[in-house]
């Protein structure tokens, strides 16, 4: 089991990005949550299997069609277990 935390900054307030890293999270069998920053950026805690959070991380770098991904910061953390399933948070 892995885990990590991401902020994504660029365009991705106002173009889906929550809710098409949340099916693409549950896609994967991931578990956690994305929610908006105030600093227009997004935030995304994920984890589960090594291979699938390593497959979200690749799909962050691109997002959604009408997002335009600027930078992605990542945080590799401990699994926590506490998530049932992934979800879009405010």
């Amino acid at each position: 089991m892995a885990a990590a935390r991401f902020r994504v900054h660029g365009r991705v307030q106002g173009v889906g990005f929550r809710y098409s890293a949340q099916d693409r999270a549950r896609k994967l069998a991931l578990r956690g949550y994305v929610r908006n920053c105030a600093d227009g950026s997004v935030e995304l805690f994920a984890e589960g299997e090594r291979a699938q959070l390593e497959k979200l991380a690749a799909w962050l770098e691109q997002g959604p069609p009408m997002s335009r991904v600027r930078r992605v910061d990542r945080d590799d953390l401990t699994p926590t277990g506490r998530y049932q399933k992934f979800s879009v948070t405010y």
